[in-house]
């Protein structure tokens, strides 16, 4: 191993069974073959982070022992493993957070976001970066360009959820896209599909401050669900439910045209009941939407060109031993993306760096 001077102990931000968080001593990690330690930068909240304090599960995945949060993160690479370039330390990156198995079929076929055999940060057992330093495989650490902010380049974990349902979505240039949720997912589809070239955006969402958010980030209409429905002319070229809300896909099925695709990104109900014969019909191309794959060079590119706005979608800022405050910020009416910073002092949330 090849490292710059690195302290033996970190502070991580401990998630416990029971939904207590602590703020602990751990070594630093060390990276394996093929590995680089990474000094984290920034760490963006997910849902999925929020559910597992709450809950303590998301489906067959449940927090039995300590576990540390956070899958969207950037940082700085400090140390490397055998077998990686000693050039790259110093390197900012964006981590793309999984290490599946590189010789399982579905890794094979370039689909390594479905490898049976996949450790995801933050998914129970496996540790993620509410820290102050991690561990991932090299080819997972991307670099970034200086153009491009240590938040930003930590949201580009929930960017490539966007671009990876914009993809199974294949609307082209003037097409048109409903998508259902203005959560961070739902306000990067539609950045994505203006980035794309469509021509026709509309998102819908019951909060208000949330649907004021979506038309700063690239929806051509918004609609309150409870109110009013879409206006759907000829049918959109593409549902995607970035809610989660089965009435929600109930409703946006119907709105896409005979030929058109259905894309299902939220996590929400198990089971749902479908309007099968209306698929049939108009045979429909329903398909789902689980991480993503091959998507971070097409998600730097579009941060870097000004494409898509990152930066502008943190809502709140807090250092790492405030870690649980960020979990919680989305009780917060307007909030969109709370980051938190392992590498930051300080007791009191940051609104501004």
């Amino acid at each position: 191993m090849t490292q710059a001077t690195v302290s033996s102990e970190m502070r991580a931000s401990v998630l416990h069974p029971g939904g207590r968080m602590a703020l602990e001593s751990r070594p630093v990690p060390t990276p394996d073959p093929g590995d680089v330690l990474v000094q984290v930068a920034a760490v963006g909240v997910c849902g999925s982070d929020t559910h597992y304090l709450r809950h303590g599960r998301i489906g067959e995945f449940v927090v039995t022992a300590p576990i540390v949060l956070g899958h969207e993160a950037s940082g700085r690479i400090v140390a490397v493993g055998a077998g990686v370039p000693d050039e790259r330390i110093g390197e900012r990156v964006s981590i793309e957070p999984q290490r599946p198995d590189p010789h399982s079929p579905e890794s094979l076929r370039g689909e390594y976001n479905l490898c049976p055999a996949m450790r995801f940060y933050a998914t129970p057992p496996v540790d993620g970066a509410l820290a102050e330093y991690v561990t991932i495989g090299s080819a997972f650490a991307h670099a970034v360009p200086d153009s491009v902010s240590d938040e930003a380049a930590a949201l580009f974990e929930p960017l490539s959820v966007g671009i990876a349902a914009m993809r199974k979505a294949a609307v082209g240039l003037g097409g048109s896209v409903l998508i259902a949720g203005a959560g961070p997912i739902g306000l990067l589809s539609a950045q994505v599909a203006r980035a794309s070239g469509l021509t026709r955006i509309v998102v819908t969402d019951p909060d208000p401050l949330r649907r004021a958010a979506a038309e700063r980030f690239g929806a051509t209409r918004t609609v309150d669900p409870g109110t009013e429905s879409p206006a759907v002319g000829d049918g959109f070229d593409a549902f995607v439910d970035a809610s989660g809300a089965p009435a929600a896909i109930r409703a946006g099925i119907p709105a896409v045209r005979p030929g058109g695709r259905v894309v299902l990104v939220g996590m929400g109900a198990d089971d749902l009941e479908l309007p099968v014969s209306l698929i049939q019909s108009r045979e429909l191309l329903l398909t789902g939407v689980f991480r993503y794959a091959n998507t971070w060079p097409t998600a730097i590119a579009l941060a870097a060109s000004g494409r898509v706005d990152l930066d502008g979608m943190v809502t709140g800022r807090f250092p790492l031993d405030r870690a649980e405050d960020a979990l919680n910020a989305d009780r917060e009416p307007g909030s969109i993306k709370a980051v938190v910073h392992p590498g930051r002092a300080g007791t009191e949330p940051q609104e501004e760096l």
